[in-house]
């Protein structure tokens, strides 16, 4: 079955999972295969071609906002903090939690009920062409672009083709949309003046940007809201100056929707985080886990370890790294540098998992003496326990198919 035909059974641009067709195809069961087939082939275009149309009645009938989120990491939190805003105000509903965007935004959209006033879709793209297939789905009236960073280059090629891809959420909207941009982020900036829509930026020498940020015992990140000359005390639940850019892009976008600022405050400090989001969990012994285990690129590795250290300098700190995913043919350059690049840290030990890490340790070990490579979690409880003291640190930071989340009930 060529891609053609696939194109028009499923309505729409090809999403990724018609790449997995010879996969289905080599299905044993003759039972199984057919039960897959009808669901990729019938079922999900049907309820993407009725999420389609539902989502024109919601809109015309009853003047509902569309806002779109990509990006190469803070989606998920973005998506997270503007839902505690805005659910503060009108009825609103955003993507589900952990599913492939291509399943997760028709089954968001038919989550809505007449009435609902703002739909918050995550847009993440792993292929080239996925971002058209969304925006055929549900074009936004606000496109959020959080960051470009070299995510799932094994299909991009590189950070260029990462971008040509995610700006499409904002070279789609029209003049009565808007674009709401990463001001520190050098590939956005690029965009200045390209866009039919009126484009708001966030960040440093921005709109809306940040001062005094202080990252508390609690486990919390405290800043300075600054915005026309205004300065407003902010708090939110997580640990990271990446964190208070994501803050930013939903306040940002709050704002531009006339929600005041009082909301704002009180959506960001009670918004649920995302799990495995570099959250904290407190142990016996002064022992605290940083759970970081949902994903793992190189800036947002760098980030998050760089957050990590200089979080209670004077604890022990532990760093459990495991592989980053869909780098391509960079991804042992990546690797071998994120070793380099955490033995500057000198932390007290390091542990990599899985075989790409492998190029990790080697790297570390140039500078550092207690490092350790695995290619599973069996063992790693028990070293950690070996290198485990009053006061530690422990950052468990990896992508999500390894699971290095399973860790933490075992510490």
């Amino acid at each position: 079955m060529d891609n053609q035909l696939l194109k028009k059974i499923s309505g729409g641009n090809l999403p990724k999972e018609h790449r997995d067709l010879a996969k289905i195809m080599r299905i044993k069961s003759n039972s199984e295969k057919a039960r897959v087939l009808i669901r990729l082939l019938i079922i999900h275009p049907l309820k993407r071609r009725i999420a389609k149309y539902y989502l024109v009645l919601l809109r015309k009938t009853f003047g509902l906002k569309v806002i779109g989120i990509t990006g190469s990491a803070g989606k998920t939190t973005t998506k997270e903090m503007l839902l505690g805003i805005l659910r503060l105000c009108e009825k609103t509903v955003a993507s589900y939690e952990n599913i492939d965007s291509v399943f997760n935004i028709p089954t968001t959209i038919l989550k809505c009920v007449p009435g609902t006033k703002y739909l918050i879709l995550e847009m993440g793209v792993e292929y080239p062409g996925e971002m058209d297939f969304y925006l055929w789905l549900a074009k936004p009236d606000i496109g959020i672009i959080t960051n470009i960073f070299p995510t799932h280059t094994q299909f991009f090629k590189n950070v260029h083709g990462v971008f040509k891809e995610k700006k499409k959420l904002v070279e789609v909207l029209t003049s009565d949309d808007k674009a709401i941009l990463n001001a520190n982020d050098k590939f956005l900036n690029t965009l200045k003046n390209k866009l039919s829509s009126e484009i708001i930026w966030y960040g440093s020498k921005a709109e809306i940007y940040s001062s005094k940020v202080e990252v508390t015992k609690e486990g919390k990140t405290k800043f300075n809201l600054v915005y026309e000359n205004n300065q407003i005390g902010i708090e939110i639940p997580m640990i990271g100056m990446q964190y208070v850019e994501n803050a930013l892009a939903a306040i940002t976008c709050a704002k531009n929707l006339n929600i005041d600022f009082t909301k704002i405050e009180i959506g960001l400090k009670n918004f649920s985080p995302p799990k495995h989001r570099m959250q904290i969990l407190n142990k016996s012994g002064g022992v605290k886990i940083y759970d970081d285990a949902y994903n793992n690129n190189p800036m947002a590795a760098k980030t998050t370890i760089d957050n990590f250290m200089k979080n209670n300098k004077e604890n022990s700190k532990i760093i459990v790294f495991g592989d980053m995913l869909e780098l391509g043919a960079d991804e042992i350059k990546f690797h071998d540098e994120m070793g380099s690049f955490i033995s500057e840290y000198k932390p007290d030990a390091l542990i990599c998992v899985g075989k790409r890490s492998e190029y990790t340790a080697k790297a570390a070990s140039r500078k550092l003496a207690n490092v350790y490579f695995f290619n599973d979690l069996n063992r790693i409880p028990l070293i950690i326990k070996k290198h485990l003291g009053k006061n530690t640190d422990i950052l468990i930071k990896g992508s999500h198919s390894l699971h290095l989340e399973q860790l933490v009930p075992l510490l």
